[in-house]
């Protein structure tokens, strides 16, 4: 098994170093290298990638702000001669921290944490694979979208209730709707997108999830009714 790797970095010299390592180890498939993310985030948006070497000082958009723009995000090593990002890397559930000048033997057990994620993944069930993150109270939660209850507006933030707990998100209620999988997830009012497999039941006015009456605009309602298949 190999993963598909791309590798970004706006150092040809550096690009050049890990894209050799990358070609060299027998569990990895590169697929692309670029010097720039807008090049590397529109060859994802038409590739599958599984792993990312990503410098994080680049200009113009630096690694951190691409991963923030991808919608679906793989595993991401970041590249960097700065410690002095380690912590916000992780913050960004990155698979691991690699220091330039690159040593070989940290770079493999790099790879074999990359490949012990990534087989975890492929072991566990499938509703607990897509996920979303969230900014909350400085830091970045992973959230299992099967998970999510339902999202309301709250003020300025927005509110995210899922099986587990709840959490405040400086957020835009349309910035949730073009993130979540419009199969599973549907506006159903101005103020709630709800999880269509967490309906229990709906009435002229009302979606029940558990114990919790989701108020319906009129307009929605028939988009709920459809989704549900209700007749």
């Amino acid at each position: 098994m190999r993963l598909n790797c791309i590798v970004v970095d706006d150092s040809s010299l550096q690009r050049n170093i890990i894209t050799k390592l990358v070609e060299k180890h027998p569990n990895l498939h590169l697929i692309g290298d670029f010097s720039n993310a807008i090049e590397a985030k529109a060859y994802m948006n038409l590739h599958n990638v599984d792993l990312v070497f990503l410098d994080i000082e680049m200009p113009v958009i630096n690694g951190f702000d691409f991963v923030d723009g991808l919608q679906i995000k793989p595993q991401i090593i970041f590249i960097t001669a700065k410690a002095d990002y380690a912590i916000k890397a992780f913050d960004y559930n990155a698979t691991d921290y690699l220091q330039k000048p690159l040593a070989v033997n940290r770079f493999n057990t790099s790879i074999k944490r990359a490949m012990n994620l990534y087989l975890l993944k492929s072991e566990s069930p499938a509703e607990y694979v897509e996920h979303i993150f969230i900014k909350c109270n400085l830091k970045k939660l992973k959230i299992f979208t099967a998970k999510i209850k339902w999202i309301e507006a709250f003020g300025d933030y927005v509110r995210v209730i899922t099986e587990d707990d709840s959490n405040l998100v400086l957020s835009t209620m349309k910035s949730f709707e073009n993130e979540l999988s419009k199969d599973k997830f549907l506006r159903v009012h101005k103020s709630y997108i709800i999880n269509i497999d967490k309906v229990k039941s709906i009435n002229g006015r009302f979606a029940e999830i558990g114990i919790t009456k989701i108020p319906l605009s009129r307009q929605k309602k028939e988009n709920l009714v459809k989704a549900l298949a209700f007749n």
